[in-house]
C-alpha cells in the first residue's frame, strides 16, 4: 500500500446546491472559487468536473455532486454584475456525464430560477433594491449568451422565501412561484431564424427518412433549438423517457439529426463537431394533443394542452422540459409559419393571451412570449414563465487539490 503522504490532501470551497425549476446545480460565487479556477480555462473546467464527478465511464457520478442526469450535471457561478442596469453575472457549465467536457455554450433556463435567492443570500444585489416583504426584482446578466434575465423572488421578513404552493410538474414538491422573464431572448444579433426561413429542408441520411429530407423549424430563442414534427420520426409525441432512452438506436438517430442541423444553424462546421457542442442546439419533437399518462401517473388529457413536446438534453429525453427550450417553445408558437405553430392550432388556437400550453413526459408547462414582425423580420421581446427553486443543502464542497 502507498503512503498517504504521496497523495495531495482536498481543499474545500464554499458552495450552495440548489434545485431551480427541474433542475439542481453546484452554485459558486466567484471571488469563492480557487483563484486557479476564478478564470475561464482548463483548471476551471477540471476543478468543476471533479466537484460533479466527471468523466464517469460508470454513469453514476458516483464520487461528486452529480446525479447522473442532463438536470443534475450542472454548475454556476455567479458575481456581482459588471454591466450597467443589471444586479449579477451569471454563468452556467453543463458538465458531461461520461467526458471530460464542460460546455459553456448555452444557458440553463431552469437553474435561471435559482439565480435570484443566491444572488441575494450571498450579498450580489444591492440590499436597497431588496424588499423585506413583497417581490425583489433581481436584474441578471446571463453571460453564456449576453441576454437580460429578471427574476421575481419573493420575500418575506427580510429572507427569500421558498416554501409555498406553486406546483411545477417534474418537481415532486410544491414551492414559492418564482415569475422569470427572459428578455429578448434571441440569439446573436436577434437573429430568431438563423437560415431566413421559418421551416427548414434538413438534408439527413436516407436511413433516418426515405426521402434524405426533414422538415424543421431551426429557432434561437432561449437556447438554439431544432424542431421536428413527432411524426416525421416515428413518434406520437406521446412518449415517456424509456421509449426513447432505453433505445440506443433512437438516440443515435435524434444526435445525428442534432448534428445536421447544428450544421444548417451555422453553429458547428461539420457534423463531427457536434460532439464538443452537447449542449446546443437542442432538439425536440412536437406533436398534436393526445391523452396520456405522465411519468409520475398524472392524466393529460387534450383539453388540457396546446400541443406536445418532448425535447431532449445531452443525448437523453429530458424527464421535464428544459426552461432554455420552453423559452423556443413559447416563441416558435407566437409565430404564424413555424412547425411549432402549426402543431399547436396555428390561428384557431387562442393567442390573446400570447401563452401555449404543452405538455411534456412528467406533466404540462404554459410559457407565454410576445413576438412581432418588423420590417420582415421576427423579433421577440421577451418569454415569460414561471418556476420555483429551493436550498438544497449550503457549506462546502471537498476536491482534491491536484484536481485542478
Amino acid at each position: 500500500m502507498s503512503s498517504s503522504s504521496t497523495h495531495s490532501s482536498q481543499i474545500r470551497v464554499p458552495a450552495t446546491y440548489i434545485r431551480g425549476g427541474t433542475s439542481k446545480g453546484v452554485f459558486f460565487n466567484l471571488k469563492d472559487l480557487p483563484i486557479a479556477a476564478q478564470e475561464a480555462g482548463p483548471q476551471r473546467d477540471a476543478f468543476l468536473l471533479r466537484v460533479i464527478g466527471s468523466p464517469d465511464p460508470y454513469g453514476k457520478q458516483t464520487d461528486g455532486m452529480g446525479g447522473a442526469t442532463s438536470s443534475t450535471s450542472k454548475t454556476v457561478i455567479l458575481s456581482k454584475s459588471t454591466q450597467a442596469d443589471h444586479d449579477v453575472d451569471y454563468l452556467f457549465g453543463q458538465v458531461a456525464i461520461d467526458k471530460p467536457f464542460v460546455d459553456w455554450s448555452g444557458n440553463c433556463g431552469n437553474l435561471s430560477a435559482a439565480v435570484g435567492a443566491f444572488a441575494i443570500n450571498s450579498g450580489l444585489v444591492d440590499k436597497t433594491r431588496v424588499p423585506d416583504n413583497g417581490i425583489a426584482v433581481v436584474r441578471i446578466w446571463q453571460k453564456n449568451i449576453g441576454k437580460t434575465i429578471i427574476a421575481h423572488v419573493p420575500m418575506i421578513n427580510g429572507e427569500v422565501q421558498e416554501t409555498g404552493d406553486f406546483e411545477l410538474d417534474g418537481v415532486t414538491f410544491p414551492a414559492a412561484e418564482v415569475v422569470v422573464e427572459f428578455m429578448s431572448p434571441a440569439d446573436g444579433e436577434g437573429a430568431l431564424f438563423p437560415t431566413g426561413n421559418l421551416v427548414d429542408d434538413l438534408s439527413v441520411p436516407s436511413d433516418i427518412v426515405v426521402s434524405g429530407v426533414l422538415k424543421a423549424t431551426l429557432i434561437n430563442a432561449g437556447i438554439p433549438t431544432i424542431f421536428i414534427k413527432a411524426e416525421d420520426l416515428g413518434y406520437q409525441g406521446t412518449e415517456l423517457q424509456e421509449a426513447i432512452n432505453g433505445a440506443p438506436q433512437a438516440l443515435a438517430m435524434f444526435e445525428t439529426v442534432r448534428a445536421y442541423g447544428a450544421v444548417k444553424m451555422g453553429l458547428i462546421d461539420h457534423i463531427d463537431d457536434a460532439k464538443n457542442r452537447a449542449h446546443t442546439p437542442k432538439i425536440a419533437i412536437v406533436g398534436e394533443p393526445q391523452d396520456y399518462t405522465s411519468s409520475s401517473g398524472k392524466a393529460i388529457s387534450t383539453d388540457m394542452i396546446d400541443l406536445n413536446v418532448r425535447a431532449l438534453s445531452m443525448g437523453k429525453l429530458h424527464h421535464a422540459m428544459m426552461g432554455t427550450a420552453a423559452v423556443a417553445i413559447g416563441v416558435a408558437a407566437a409565430i404564424p409559419g413555424t412547425l411549432v405553430y402549426e402543431v399547436a392550432g396555428g390561428d384557431e388556437r387562442d393567442r390573446r393571451s400570447g401563452n401555449v400550453r404543452f405538455g411534456h413526459p412528467s406533466g404540462t408547462l404554459k410559457v407565454g412570449a410576445q413576438a412581432s414582425e418588423i420590417d420582415g423580420q421576427w423579433q421577440v421581446t421577451k418569454a415569460i414563465m414561471s418556476r420555483s427553486a429551493r436550498v438544497l443543502m449550503e457549506g462546502w464542497v471537498r476536491v482534491p487539490r491536484d484536481s485542478f
